[in-house]
């Protein structure tokens, strides 16, 4: 079986991961350009573990300017099998209060400027997104919550909008409408982009506000958030340093197929594929590419 190797990519509010030892910032160069930040590479119990600032140090990328890509292929170049996304959301449902965490299940896609594939012209693929979220993955970041009496609930639906602006108040109460549970604004493309890299991905959606539907909250007050991120921000490291003694040592079989989501997704014929973006596809598709080829 392959080494487990967990990867965290940090919200708002989560730029450090503490307990990290023997860590080091290590750049990572990416075909695909710049990734938000270095990576900080260290170890937890001896697991190793791999964290980035999705929005870079300093909160420097809006939503919509985070190099998805990049990001990924850097947690893939350095071995990532297992990627949890630590995000911070509003709640769409009054259950939902803010310091909650959504350990969420679905998702549905409302961006629409940001690259959401690997692949394109020259090297098709497509892989399915019905399932985007790895069940084992869930159970070990729930097992976590519950052994730190972290307040949460399984299940949901995600709603990626594009920001970063937040939402108008009848596109909130169209999300509600619609049966979701949760807003951000990066999960997408970024579970996409995980799926394609064979990464099995999860996500902690930590709640700060109502959005802008609740008649008693009204419209989105940055000042609450704030606070709100400051105080999940520390549930939030208890629990990934929770998470990574947890973990299994040696990465399961995803019973999603995470782990082989490209395995029969290449469409393009080895004949007809573009060689500058096979170079660039190397370390994301490369075990399926090299067995096509041969």
């Amino acid at each position: 079986m392959t080494k487990s190797v967990l990867g965290v990519v940090g919200g708002s509010g989560i730029y450090e991961l503490p307990g990290l030892e023997n860590a080091e910032w290590v750049k990572v160069e990416s075909p695909w350009g710049e990734p938000s930040d270095e990576l900080r590479i260290g170890e937890i119990d001896g697991l190793k573990v791999v964290f980035l600032p999705r929005h870079g140090r300093g909160h420097k990328y809006a939503p919509n300017d985070i190099n998805f890509r990049a990001n990924i292929d850097a947690m893939k170049r350095v071995g990532v099998t297992d990627l949890v996304s630590v995000s911070a959301v509003g709640s769409l449902k009054e259950e939902l209060a803010p310091g909650t965490f959504v350990l969420v299940e679905q998702f549905i896609d409302r961006t629409v400027t940001r690259p959401s594939s690997f692949f394109g012209k020259g090297c098709v693929a497509h892989v399915s997104m019905a399932y985007p979220v790895s069940p084992k993955l869930v159970d070990t970041i729930e097992g976590a919550a519950r052994a730190e009496d972290i307040s949460y609930r399984r299940g949901g639906t995600y709603l990626a909008m594009e920001g970063p602006q937040f939402s108008s108040l009848a596109e909130s109460h169209l999300y509600r409408s619609w049966g979701c549970d949760v807003i951000g604004m990066t999960n997408m493309p970024e579970a996409k982009l995980a799926r394609e890299a064979e990464i099995c991905y999860a996500t902690v959606a930590m709640v700060t506000d109502y959005d802008s539907w609740h008649p008693d909250h009204g419209e989105v007050d940055i000042t609450m958030i704030i606070r709100v991120l400051q105080e999940n921000a520390h549930n939030a490291q208890r629990l990934v340093s929770r998470i990574a003694r947890d973990f299994p040592r040696e990465h399961p079989v995803c019973p999603i197929g995470s782990d082989t989501a490209l395995e029969h997704a290449m469409m393009t014929a080895p004949d007809k594929r573009d060689p500058e973006l096979l170079q660039k596809l190397g370390a994301i598709a490369g075990r399926v590419l090299n067995r096509n080829d041969g």
